[in-house]
Protein backbone atom coordinates (compact mmCIF):
# COMPACT_ATOMS: atom_id res chain seq x y z
CA UNK A 1 0.00 0.00 0.00
CA UNK A 2 1.49 3.37 -1.03
CA UNK A 3 1.61 6.26 1.41
CA UNK A 4 -0.55 9.24 0.62
CA UNK A 5 1.23 12.50 -0.06
CA UNK A 6 1.02 15.04 2.75
CA UNK A 7 0.15 18.56 1.61
CA UNK A 8 2.93 21.11 1.95
CA UNK A 9 2.82 23.10 5.19
CA UNK A 10 1.05 20.40 7.19
CA UNK A 11 2.57 18.59 10.15
CA UNK A 12 2.62 14.81 9.61
CA UNK A 13 -0.78 13.41 8.72
CA UNK A 14 -2.77 15.25 11.39
CA UNK A 15 -4.17 17.83 9.00
CA UNK A 16 -2.99 20.69 11.20
CA UNK A 17 -0.69 23.28 9.60
CA UNK A 18 2.88 23.33 10.85
CA UNK A 19 4.13 26.67 12.13
CA UNK A 20 6.22 28.61 9.61
CA UNK A 21 7.59 30.85 12.36
CA UNK A 22 7.31 31.35 16.10
CA UNK A 23 4.93 34.06 17.28
CA UNK A 24 6.65 36.89 19.15
CA UNK A 25 4.52 36.41 22.26
CA UNK A 26 3.25 33.27 23.90
CA UNK A 27 4.59 29.88 24.85
CA UNK A 28 5.93 27.03 22.73
CA UNK A 29 6.22 23.31 23.48
CA UNK A 30 9.27 21.27 22.53
CA UNK A 31 7.38 19.51 19.71
CA UNK A 32 6.78 22.85 17.99
CA UNK A 33 10.22 24.26 18.84
CA UNK A 34 12.25 21.32 17.54
CA UNK A 35 11.31 22.26 13.96
CA UNK A 36 13.47 25.37 14.30
CA UNK A 37 16.52 23.91 16.08
CA UNK A 38 19.49 22.02 14.60
CA UNK A 39 20.05 19.96 17.77
CA UNK A 40 18.31 17.54 20.10
CA UNK A 41 16.30 18.07 23.27
CA UNK A 42 19.23 16.81 25.35
CA UNK A 43 21.55 19.43 23.84
CA UNK A 44 18.95 22.11 24.57
CA UNK A 45 18.76 20.86 28.17
CA UNK A 46 22.54 21.04 28.58
CA UNK A 47 22.66 24.54 27.09
CA UNK A 48 19.82 25.56 29.42
CA UNK A 49 21.75 24.31 32.46
CA UNK A 50 24.76 26.34 31.30
CA UNK A 51 22.56 29.44 30.95
CA UNK A 52 22.99 29.53 27.16
CA UNK A 53 19.44 28.62 26.16
CA UNK A 54 16.04 29.89 27.40
CA UNK A 55 14.74 28.20 30.54
CA UNK A 56 11.76 25.87 30.41
CA UNK A 57 8.62 26.63 32.37
CA UNK A 58 6.49 23.85 33.75
CA UNK A 59 2.77 24.49 33.26
CA UNK A 60 1.55 21.16 34.56
CA UNK A 61 3.13 17.87 35.58
CA UNK A 62 3.29 16.80 31.93
CA UNK A 63 3.47 20.10 30.04
CA UNK A 64 6.67 22.13 29.72
CA UNK A 65 6.94 25.23 27.55
CA UNK A 66 9.43 27.90 26.46
CA UNK A 67 8.78 31.64 26.43
CA UNK A 68 8.70 32.87 22.81
CA UNK A 69 10.29 36.26 23.63
CA UNK A 70 13.30 34.49 25.15
CA UNK A 71 13.48 32.12 22.17
CA UNK A 72 13.57 35.10 19.80
CA UNK A 73 16.39 36.63 21.88
CA UNK A 74 18.29 33.35 21.55
CA UNK A 75 17.66 33.08 17.79
CA UNK A 76 18.92 36.67 17.32
CA UNK A 77 22.31 35.86 18.92
CA UNK A 78 22.75 32.23 20.03
CA UNK A 79 26.48 32.51 20.76
CA UNK A 80 26.20 35.47 23.16
CA UNK A 81 22.81 34.64 24.70
CA UNK A 82 22.62 34.48 28.49
CA UNK A 83 19.40 33.43 30.21
CA UNK A 84 17.81 36.00 32.49
CA UNK A 85 17.30 34.99 36.09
Amino acid sequence: MAKQAIPTGFASDTGFPSPLSLPLDGLTTWNDLKLFLPFSRETARKLELAGQFPRRQRLTQRCTVYNNRELHRWFADPLNYRAQR
